[in-house]
């Protein structure tokens, strides 16, 4: 676990948590896109999974193969009553 408070991720270190992963969902405010970096491009995952500092969204999780990063309500239900 990491407290973004307090160690901020970049672009260049967010990207290589995130090229290895199978999925990434990305929410933001009602709505959430799922990204993969084997068919999405590097530039177009970046602009959606950093926030206006230049650092990582938070919250961010990894999930099995997968990261989910922002906050949506209806997301996480979903997801946390799946596992």
């Amino acid at each position: 676990m990491v407290d973004a408070r307090k160690v901020r991720i970049d672009a260049a270190s967010a990207w290589c948590l995130l090229k290895n992963v199978s999925k990434i969902t990305v929410a933001k405010g009602q709505k959430f896109m799922d990204l993969a970096p084997q068919l999405d491009k590097k530039e177009d995952i970046l602009k959606k999974v950093m926030g206006p500092s230049g650092n990582l969204r938070a919250p961010a999780f990894l999930i099995g193969d997968g990261f989910v990063i922002g906050f949506n309500a209806d997301l996480y239900e979903k997801l946390f009553k799946e596992k």
